[in-house]
């Protein structure tokens, strides 16, 4: 079965590296930098702002550079990486005036680095996190830029989650978790003082820190206390009480807009079905307004000039990926910068269109539908793409994995299961204890809406999906094993014990508000045997549908036993798997000629089993 009138775009359309992405302008606006293949790896280029010749800043030979910003003073580029996919980032700065030189200025091996901040105050410094004293909790340090000189400004006492930076640049408060999973809010009086608990959020409230108000006697917190979704509130730090700034009727907060310049609040963006953006600034307002008229899709401020004279803004939308504008404010001059992907032609690619599911305990799915082009949606093979986390979500956009199957013939059905982040503290706990169990009846209740509209095939649906949405993928072939005539798992879990036992030592402080509460401790012996009886691993013999497992082999969260293990439970009983596995890859693929492989593998799979399209063999 083939789409009419749609053509066949080349696999590499969609998952080699891009054109470009990422731009971001310098501080004084004189130049945008931006990533792009040099030698066919992802580095960072720099190129005059008014137009002129580009040149490669990064010399990045084996993974690329993906994440990137600029020093205060423009005169380097900092960006994080690690090797093969081990997740241990170490923090590198290229002076752009000798392009290609990085230094480490984290060079320990073993360690995992972040970059906290890069305060506007103290432009000679950032500040990051290390598990440098101690692999499982990480301090925060300032790091001099010209010498790489490493100052703790902020000691770990074992139960901080993440540190949040003054405006003067100073480590003054934490977010951090109680042994029962809750969470703290700690501020200090000044930096390296005793951290004080300002408030006490129970584990479905949040309270996330997102920044210091102007004149630092409060933080912007986000707080689902007393309400049912996350709004955003200003936490007083001499009474621990809230003032609720903003909140959606529909949606948690997405986040704030704060002024880096100011410190001044300008708006709270919220994500319903689309991007929501409440507006707390007239002027932010109305550069957001013009912003939104420049493109459909939902914008995307990546980066401004320090005087916020100027953004670059990259579109998200699902028939363009990552149309990208340099704008200047106050009703400026606009300009299209690139496309991302233009070998992409809008016409090709399918519309996502938002859809609401009914479970059967009667919870909304919020989900995305994406049908084939050219085709009548009637009796389609359908595959049933699982987000990973499971504290993630779906949403409206450009994803190429959907626009890669829609494109192959088949109809993708995104599903935002309970426990799905966005959608209020009720439906995200609504997932405790309810792994292979009322999520994955979510995913086959959304499989049930598509069959009964008519719009798939019931002998040939699919289910694919990454890290957790792997975990769902192989709970599909083990528990449901009548649904899905194919099933691919992408890093994805087979036994939830091992799994939390090969969980990193710098994960530990995070375990109680999470793992232990939504899936279970194996050391506690109740939980231990809820857990096997939820794993894949353990049922392998309902195993029906052919099975393909992707694999890195140095993925740190999803190590490589979890698929060697099931692979070889089959093999055992003499059921054929394929079964890929590279060397240098982590959680997930980075390397385009290996994702090139994985796709390649997924097409063939899908195609032979549930009657999709492919590529004719070499045409790659």
């Amino acid at each position: 079965m083939a789409p009419v009138n749609a053509p066949l775009i080349p696999l590499h359309h969609f998952f080699d590296n891009p054109e470009r992405a990422n731009a971001r302008p310098s501080p004084d606006g004189s130049s945008i930098a931006y990533v792009a293949p040099r030698d066919g790896v992802l580095n960072v280029w720099v190129e005059p702002a008014g137009g002129g010749e580009a040149r490669p800043v990064t010399d990045d030979r084996d993974r690329g550079v993906r994440s990137y910003m600029w020093s205060r003073d423009g005169s380097s580029i900092i960006h994080l990486q690690d090797r093969g996919g081990d997740e241990n980032h170490h923090v590198y700065l290229v002076d752009v005036h000798e392009p290609g030189r990085a230094r480490d200025l984290t060079p320990f091996p073993g360690v995992r680095a972040g970059l906290i901040a890069a305060p506007r105050a103290t432009p000679r410094h950032i500040v990051a996190g290390m598990n440098l004293r101690d692999r499982s909790r990480f301090d925060a340090y300032r790091i001099t830029l010209a010498t790489g000189r490493l100052e703790l400004v902020g000691e770990n006492p074992g139960n901080v989650l993440g540190w949040v930076v003054d405006r003067a640049g100073r480590v003054r408060a934490a977010r951090a978790q109680t042994e029962d999973g809750d969470f703290e809010i700690l501020v200090a009086d000044a930096e390296g003082g005793a951290l004080r608990v300002v408030a006490r959020y129970p584990n479905e409230d949040g309270g996330h820190v997102y920044a210091f108000t102007p004149d630092g006697s409060s933080l912007w917190v986000g707080s689902a206390r007393g309400t049912d979704r996350a709004r955003l509130v200003e936490l007083d730090l001499a009474s621990g009480t809230e003032r609720v700034v903003d909140e959606d009727p529909v949606a948690d907060l997405g986040g704030p807009v704060i002024s880096d310049r100011t410190g001044r609040l300008l708006g709270a963006a919220y994500r319903r079905d689309r991007l929501v953006m409440s507006v707390h600034d007239d002027e932010f307002g109305s550069d957001w307004e013009r912003l939104r008229s420049l493109h459909p899709g939902d914008p995307v401020v990546t980066g401004q000039d320090a005087e916020e004279r100027v953004w670059v803004a990259a579109y998200d939308d699902d028939r363009d990926p990552g149309a990208t504008y340099l704008v200047e404010r106050g009703g400026g001059a606009a300009r299209l910068l690139f496309r991302s992907r233009p070998w992409l032609r809008s016409e090709d690619l399918a519309p996502m269109e938002p859809v609401a599911i009914t479970s059967r305990d009667g919870l909304t799915l919020h989900s995305y539908l994406t049908l084939p082009l050219g085709v009548e949606p009637r009796g389609l093979p359908t595959v049933l793409v699982v987000h990973g986390g499971p504290w993630s979500r779906d949403s409206w956009g450009y994803d190429p994995e959907a626009q890669f199957l829609a494109n192959r013939g088949y109809a993708v059905l995104q599903v935002n299961y309970r426990g799905s982040t966005g959608f209020g503290k009720g439906f995200r706990h609504a997932a405790e204890r309810e792994f292979a169990g009322r999520m994955h009846d979510d995913l086959i209740d959304a499989v049930r809406w598509i069959i009964e509209r008519g719009t798939a095939d019931p002998e040939r649906i699919g289910i694919y999906g990454g890290s957790y949405g792997g975990y769902a993928a192989l709970v599909g072939a083990t528990f449901t094993p009548d649904v899905f005539a194919a099933v691919v798992s992408y890093v994805g879990p087979s036994s939830l014990v091992t799994l939390a036992r090969s969980f990193p030592a710098y994960w530990r402080p995070f375990l109680a508000s999470t793992w232990h509460r939504y899936v279970g401790d194996p050391d506690d012996p109740d939980d231990l045997a809820d857990m096997e009886a939820r794993s894949p691993l353990n049922r392998v013999d309902a195993i029906r549908a052919p099975l393909l497992v992707i694999q890195g082999a140095n993925d740190p969260r999803v190590t490589q036993q979890e698929s060697d293990q099931i692979v070889a439970a089959l093999r055992e009983r003499g059921i054929d798997v394929e079964y890929i596995v590279k060397d240098d890859e982590g959680h997930g693929f980075v390397k385009p000629e290996n994702r090139l492989e994985a796709y390649g593998a997924i097409e063939r799979f899908f195609a032979r089993h549930l009657g999709g399209r492919a590529e004719p063999a070499g045409a790659r």
